[in-house]
């Protein structure tokens, strides 16, 4: 692969007393890697460096103050602060929340700005990071807000892809916020997603109800008599193959979502329980529809491990290898979707 090919991923290191450090260094420690992508860590060489002794890495990292001086073949390392940071591993604490979005600020701008292609996000504590300049609930809500679209969480796995019409919102809030707007301004992002992100043409979507058994004819709640099957009605007026809503219980044990592209549920915890108890490990966090690709792993900072060497970073590399599967997907898409008489017309 030529130099100017490789695509750059931009990684925000997450919360430093957590184990985002270990599985970057884990997933670059291998010299292969930086044959089929360039990385770019948004941290200081300093940080960088304390993670490498204490985890008796090899790794060697190629300090630069700005995206445009990375040097393809190295592991890159932006300083985005100077002064040393104290690490206590397993430690919630706000001045590591201060640097984790130092990290994410940095590397968002530099993606908006073209200077990395796709930005992986390592895990950061969502308390920790609250402040008067970030004041949202996690990566997906600000990135909804900094970069340009719709976005829609979208765990994705090989065999499985799960979106949310709600994501970060209390339980006993979460059917107030489904509308018939809402409704179909997520199954349009999962549609086009599906098509420019993953290469379906004619994508097939299920649709997880609300309340169990879908409301039982209203005995149960009528939101997804009244709001939810008329909402995909409308959408599948469109030629649109969605379908449901189906008893969310029983939808992943009897195997049912194996004959969809895409399952959307209603609320948080009836989407990512059973995406996570089927995929733990290889899925991927997926922000979809937005115009630039973003990815995580599927777990949270893991306080209990973090220092001690023993993470996984399995979920880690599934999510720079999806990110870079998704860019070259959505340029693949757009090529093809140009009209073929623009040529001629010049």
């Amino acid at each position: 692969m030529k130099r100017e090919e490789k695509i750059i991923v931009g990684i925000s290191v997450g919360d430093l007393n957590g184990i985002g450090p270990e599985i970057i260094i884990k997933t670059y420690e291998d010299p292969r890697a930086l044959e089929l992508n360039t990385p770019v860590i948004f941290a200081s060489g300093k940080t960088m460096q304390f993670f490498k002794n204490h985890f008796k890495s090899k790794i060697n990292f190629f300090n630069i103050d700005s995206p445009d001086k990375l040097v393809h073949g190295k592991v890159n390392v932006v300083n985005v602060w100077k002064e040393p940071v104290k690490v206590e591993f397993g430690k919630p604490d706000k001045k590591i929340g201060e640097y984790a979005i130092k990290s994410l600020s940095s590397a968002t701008n530099a993606l908006k700005n073209n200077q990395i292609d796709v930005l992986v996000t390592a895990p950061i504590n969502k308390h920790n990071i609250q402040s008067k300049e970030f004041n949202f609930p996690g990566h997906t809500d600000y990135l909804a807000k900094t970069l340009e679209g719709k976005s829609l969480m979208f765990m994705v796995s090989d065999d499985l892809r799960v979106g949310l019409l709600t994501d970060h919102v209390p339980l006993k809030d979460a059917s107030e916020h489904i509308t018939e707007e809402l409704i179909n301004e997520k199954l349009k992002t999962v549609l086009n997603s599906l098509k420019q992100d993953f290469g379906i043409r004619k994508p097939r979507i299920a649709v997880l109800a609300i309340n169990p058994h879908a409301g039982d004819n209203g005995v149960i709640g009528k939101e997804d008599d009244e709001v939810l099957k008329p909402a995909i009605e409308k959408i599948r007026n469109d030629n649109a193959l969605v379908f449901g809503p189906y008893s969310a219980d029983s939808f992943f044990g009897s195997n049912t979502y194996k004959s969809f592209d895409a399952v959307i549920a209603s609320y948080h915890d009836q989407g990512l329980i059973p995406f996570k108890t089927i995929a733990f490990g290889e899925g991927v966090n997926y922000t979809a529809g937005l115009n630039k690709v973003r990815t995580s792993p599927d777990h949270g900072t893991a306080y209990e491990i973090a220092g001690k060497g023993v993470a996984d970073e399995s979920s880690f590399k599934q999510a720079i290898n999806k990110a870079i599967q998704i860019f070259r997907n959505r340029k693949q898409h757009k090529h093809y979707s140009k009209n073929p008489l623009e040529k001629v017309k010049k």
